[in-house]
């Protein structure tokens, strides 16, 4: 839409109230989500990471599992060795065999004993990996229902805002178009200045929307007439006066309840 110059100032301050109120209303539904999406991210990230922990406790409890299988495959090859050597030693013929095998059978002998302690080792490491898998399970499963609420409750008020998102943004587009660039611009930095992104606002009692300090009875009168955009010099914000503001609230009410 091309953008008319020859508009009045009043035209031009009902349109950025209208923006504002729209811009507001969009403020508004993205606070109800807050930091839901970012909680549901944080919750994904985390569950995720206790999945790769779960599966590496399990990974090294099989590691263990095969370490012992493989002790326990020495173990029984040592003692196979220890019996036959023990039954050469019947058949030899000098001391220098004998000894020679007494040593092969203390070597196996040797392997045994670490074998054993390798065992026992492993089985400690096991019951530890096991107590850490159980705390881990334990810890992703209440990760997994919390993301479950969490996800819940963002789907419903997604499914509840979303459509009214999408429409307010186009009006809002909408909006912009018929607002010179200068004007929008302005608009803009002011909104990212303030805390409630209110860059438009009515006079209320005297004083500016949102503000306490009090506007002088010569530039109310000012306002009132809507021949020039007056800004408050305080908070920067443009000013419109009470009546323009109801009658554009009823007028975006009525858009609202539509979209």
């Amino acid at each position: 839409m091309a953008k008319n110059k020859d508009v009045t100032v009043e035209e031009k301050l009902r349109s950025l109230y209208d923006l504002q109120l729209i811009d507001s209303r969009i403020d508004e539904i993205r606070n109800v989500r807050g930091e839901l999406p970012l909680e549901v991210e944080d919750l994904e990230d985390e569950v995720a990471g206790l999945k790769t922990r779960l599966d590496k406790l399990n990974s090294d409890l099989e590691t263990l599992k095969v370490e012992i299988s493989n002790k326990k495959n020495l173990i029984d090859d040592s003692k196979a060795a220890i019996k036959k050597y023990a039954e050469q030693q019947k058949n030899v013929r000098n001391n220098r065999e004998y000894n020679s095998l007494s040593k092969e059978i203390e070597f196996q002998e040797l392997e045994i004993e670490l074998a054993e302690k390798n065992i026992k080792e492993f089985k400690a490491q096991i019951e530890h990996k096991k107590e850490a898998i159980e705390q881990a399970k334990e810890r992703l499963s209440n990760r997994e229902e919390h993301l479950g609420h969490k996800k819940s409750e963002l789907n419903s008020i997604l499914a509840e805002t979303e459509k009214e998102e999408a429409e307010l943004l186009k009006k809002s587009e909408e909006f912009q178009a018929k607002i010179e660039d200068r004007l929008i611009n302005a608009y803009q930095r002011i909104r990212t200045k303030t805390r409630n992104g209110l860059a438009v606002v009515a006079i209320e009692r005297g004083a500016s929307g949102g503000s306490f300090f009090t506007i002088p009875p010569q530039v109310q009168v000012e306002i009132a007439s809507r021949k020039k955009i007056i800004t408050d010099e305080h908070s920067g914000r443009i000013l419109v006066d009470p009546l323009l503001a109801e009658e554009e609230q009823e007028k975006m009410h009525k858009l609202f309840d539509k979209i």
